[in-house]
């Protein structure tokens, strides 16, 4: 084996581990970045981990979420994990593929992308019937599994619920769900959508003790170190910072098309900080 292959593996294996180590015990949080430069700048914050947002990276592709293909998935997956030295989870949507075979060889597929996480939700894409039956559900996941261990590269599995993200809010079933899915080996359980104290709570105990990650892609008085109170390991965002970098771009771009007026980049961040930033200079802009 070349001897830049070999660093490069233990480069990956390492942030592996550290990424099995962060669900142990506390709570963190792993911003969702939707390209490059933006999976740059979050590790420059300072966070431990990233993980992927389809919707994000289908909009700056200029597709609705949903609409990327398997090759295109893992292309990003390869472009995110090769751009920063954090361990970083997939969103693998529900495997871009149409039975449990295909979602195993789709899983094996982003293993080999390096990344060190990867999440399979139970979704269809079908808008009139959006949610899988349990049973075709776990199979597709016990097939993940199964990939993930046939690799001895340690790659989390994180199974998702999505009931309250699809409009179906329905707590009983989201926790027969996650614990199925725990039981058919998810490593970390996740039902989008949950935001009240009571649902996110309901959660953690019926998974216990395997770690919950819990989606905050709104405005919400919840802090990290509420969330960690809960029993809650791991947070993301989704699309939102996508979106927040959207509306920003909207807003000064509108009063251009609408008014005539370029008076809408105030408190845009300076480019002479992103290029020292992006030239090497690890200190994030300001």
């Amino acid at each position: 084996m070349p001897i830049e292959s070999a660093s490069l593996d233990n480069a990956i294996a390492g942030r592996r581990a550290r990424f099995k180590a962060l669900h142990a015990r506390g709570c963190f949080v792993l911003p969702n970045p939707w390209d490059v430069g933006s999976a740059k700048l979050l590790e420059g914050l300072g966070f431990k981990a990233l993980a992927t947002t389809s919707s994000g990276q289908a909009w700056s592709q200029g597709h609705p979420d949903g609409e990327a293909s398997r090759d295109a998935v893992l292309a990003h997956l390869r472009a995110i994990v090769g751009a920063t030295d954090l361990p970083v989870n997939a969103d693998f949507e529900s495997g871009y593929a149409a039975d449990a075979a295909g979602v195993a060889q789709s899983v094996r597929m982003a293993i080999e992308t390096g990344v060190a996480g990867i999440s399979i939700e139970d979704s269809t894409g079908n808008a009139t019937n959006p949610i899988r039956t349990i049973d075709d559900a776990l199979a597709r996941l016990r097939a993940a599994r199964a990939a993930i261990d046939e690799s001895r590269t340690g790659t989390l599995l994180i199974g998702r619920a999505e009931n309250f993200f699809l409009g179906r809010p329905d707590i009983g079933d989201t926790i027969v769900r996650l614990k199925a899915y725990s039981d058919a080996g998810a490593d970390c359980l996740y039902a989008p959508g949950i935001r009240t104290r009571d649902e996110i709570t309901a959660v953690v105990k019926a998974v216990a003790p395997k770690p919950v990650n819990l989606l905050l892609g709104w405005e919400s008085e919840l802090t990290v170190d509420e969330v960690a109170g809960m029993g809650v390991r791991r947070i993301s965002v989704g699309g939102a910072l996508a979106r927040a970098a959207w509306a920003g771009f909207l807003k000064a771009a509108r009063r251009i098309a609408d008014e005539g007026r370029f008076d809408g980049f105030a408190g845009a961040a300076s480019g002479k900080e992103l290029n020292r930033f992006f030239g090497g200079d690890k200190r994030p802009p300001s």
